[in-house]
Order: C-alpha cells, then structure tokens, then sequence
C-alpha cells in the first residue's frame, strides 16, 4: 500500500484545513471523499479538492471507496462517527475534544479491537517542538524522577463561544450545560506521554472544582449589548476549573481549563522531578546539578540557550525536509503523517484508542466530581489491565512513548 484515500467528516476551518493539509503535503495521503451538512462548506471545499466524490451524508462517505476517515464534526459527534467509520472498515482519524459518558469510550474501543482498523487521536500539542524536546530531556534523565506536572487550556474564546450559534460551532453548547474541564488532552496528552500513563503507568482518580460563571455574560453585554440573549443567559460551566490526577506511581498533575476569562493563551506547562523542572509560562529551565549551576544560585536557565543541544529529532528531520509550516508551527504535518504512516506501513498509531479514552475520559469526571464538591472519583482501566504489561511501541520515528534510533530520524 503507498496510498493512503481519506474521507473528511466536518467541513468546518478545522476540518478544511486538515483536508488541505493531508492533500497537499502528507505524503502518501489523497483525499478522495467529505461531507459536512451546510453546504457553503461543501462549496468552499470543491475548490480545494475537486476531483474528491462531494457525499450527501455519511453512510456515502462509509460506502466509498476511502481507506481512512477523518473526523472534524462538532465533539458530541466524533465517537458515534468513529464507531460507524471502524464498523465500516475505515481507519481513523479523530480531532480532539472531551467526551459525554464512559459507554461511550467503551464503544470506541470495542469498535478499534473487533474491526482491526487504525485508530488515531490526532492530539497535535504531543508534536509540538517544545513539547517533544521536553519529553526528550524526560527520557535522558534530566528531571531525574517525575513528581509532579501541570498543564492548561487557559484560551480567550469568549467571542467563539458567545457567539457559538452564528459561527455554527458547538463549543458554545457545551458551556451552557457542562461545568468541568471540557477540554483536556491539549494539555493532558503531552504530560501523559512524559509519564508513562497506559504504558507502565495509569491515571488513578480525578478531582475537579469550579468557579462560578461571570466571563461569557460580561463579555456578551459589553459587546453585543443587553438585548442581546446570551447577556442573560446562564451559562453552566465555571470559568476556571482546576483538576487533580493522581497516578499509579505517586506522580500528582494538575489541569487548568479557563476559556472565558480574558489572558494571554497558555498551556501552562510544567515538568517536575527529583532534578529540576520545565515550565513554559516562563519558557526555562532549573537544574539542581552542580553542572548547571553557578555557585548555589538558583538560576534560570532561558529554553533558546539549550534547545538545539535538547531538540527533539523529529524536528530536526522535519526541518530538514524542507517542508513549509503546516498549521501550529507544523505540528499539524507531523500528527497527520504519523497517521498516514501507521496505516501505511501497519502499525500500531502513536496515539492509539486507549490514550483517547484515557484523557478523554477527564471531561465526564471532571463533571462528576464538581457536581459533587470535588470528591475524587476513579478513572476507568481502559486497557483492561494491560498498562502493566503492554510491549514497547514499534520503533518509528513517529514514536512518542521513546526515542526511536537516530538512524529513523535521518
């Protein structure tokens, strides 16, 4: 096989530009079907793929003749299309977002096991330069033992979300009913891959709080006005929520999802073990090794003034490649490819089913707990048991559970 036929579901910007992406630049990936139920999408997607078969629903899209689907619809719809996509024999791709109840991910992966088919959670903040070089200096020993880990979606998308209705995105829904950490595996995914989570390691418990709502109704009124609805609307979820994970070893990490309170963006990224710590806000690094230091001063050390002596080798490759930046500094390309490889070449995807149902999973216990004042309540084994004794991934440069040879990065 040397050619991967992708179906896109979901139309939206995110869904055209993965469409874009993955016929442009991944190699071995044609798109060959989508659909999306408003039909201005359908219109502006013909003009970037006008050979590709425009389906009037899903169950066309199925019946084609694509290998693989796509999923880029709104969150409440990536787990049912996924289940019918892997039923109907197609490998999977599916955007991130949270999830509605545990069923649910039992379904997916029951669908992933007894299809046989490719399932990716394409996660693209585990590609990301800053991130794989982190997980780098994780796997060499410079933070010594991990304790402890944080991360955030603390995103300004008032607008987004006020405005949800008219932009035709669902996010919008999820605030008006749903108070919990609505968006974890930004931030979850690239602190689970540091920590070994389904692979040696799990997450144990979740415990989550909230705030109250004031964000999304200030920003209404301020600037849409008083008569506008959604000045007066309740909205449910808190515009901070703060989550606890506990993990099988010890380690402690701390999740923060704020998208209704204005700030700069962050993903509040923190590394911290026995030696030293990552944090992004600050975008350094501390090392309580003589070889670090000058004197006993606690210093800093800026992230620029290491980072190509850390750099992760899938970027150097990438870089070296020649290919131009494809969405989020190319982490987008890099999530794509490995996709497109794992079907490829017929192995396992580096973000595989078990991964998605586990930082997936944080939404609807993030909610359970706030509902009932922050108790800790369990995360599911999704791996059945399998965390303990799961084989090591396949050696690719597309790896993100180790470092693969330096021969697979050349």
């Amino acid at each position: 096989m040397d050619e991967v036929r992708i179906g896109v579901l979901g139309l939206g910007p995110r869904g055209r530009f993965l469409l874009e992406t993955l016929e442009k630049d991944v190699k071995g990936a044609k798109i060959t079907a989508y659909f999306d139920p408003l039909e201005d999408r359908m219109e502006m997607t013909r003009q970037i793929v006008p050979d590709a078969r425009a389906c009037h629903d899903e169950e066309e899209l199925f019946a084609s003749d694509c290998d693989a689907v796509v999923i880029a619809t709104i969150w409440a719809n990536h787990i049912p299309l996924a289940v019918r996509a892997l039923n109907a024999g197609k490998h999977v791709g599916m955007e991130v977002g949270g999830v509605y109840a545990e069923h649910d991910l039992w379904a997916l992966i029951d669908a992933v096991e007894h299809s046989g088919r490719k399932f990716m959670l394409l996660e693209n903040v585990c590609y990301m330069d800053r991130e794989l070089s982190v997980f780098r200096m994780v796997r060499e020993g410079l933070f010594g033992e991990l304790v402890y880990a944080t991360g955030g979606y603390e995103h300004d998308l008032r607008h987004q979300i006020v405005q949800g209705r008219e932009r035709h995105h669902g996010r919008y829904l999820n605030f008006l009913n749903r108070s919990g950490d609505l968006y974890p595996t930004h931030q979850l995914g690239p602190i689970a891959k540091c920590f070994g989570i389904n692979r040696g390691n799990r997450i144990l418990t979740v415990s989550s709080t909230a705030s109250k709502s004031r964000g999304l109704n200030y920003w209404a009124q301020s600037r849409k006005g008083d008569s506008y609805d959604m000045s007066h609307i309740p909205f449910r979820a808190g515009d901070i929520v703060s989550t606890n994970l506990v993990c099988a070893h010890g380690e402690l990490i701390h999740l923060t999802h704020g998208c209704s309170l204005p700030r700069p963006y962050s993903r509040d990224g923190r590394i911290q073990g026995t030696k030293g710590l990552w944090m992004e806000d600050k975008d350094a690094v501390y090392f309580d090794e003589p070889d670090w230091k000058e004197g006993d001063e606690h210093l800093w050390i800026p992230f620029d003034e290491i980072k190509d002596r850390y750099r992760h080798p899938l970027w150097s490759w990438y870089e070296k490649i020649g290919v131009k930046e494809a969405g989020h500094g190319g982490a987008d390309y890099l999530t794509l490819s490995s996709f497109v490889h794992c079907i490829l070449e017929d192995t396992q995807s580096a973000i595989d089913v078990y991964d998605a149902a586990t930082w997936m999973a944080v939404t609807y216990l993030s909610e359970e707990s706030v509902a009932m004042g922050g108790v800790p309540v369990p995360m599911p084994d999704f791996t059945r048991g399998a965390w303990l004794i799961r084989p090591a991934e396949e050696k690719s440069r597309w790896m993100l559970s180790d470092l693969a040879p330096q021969s697979m990065y050349c």
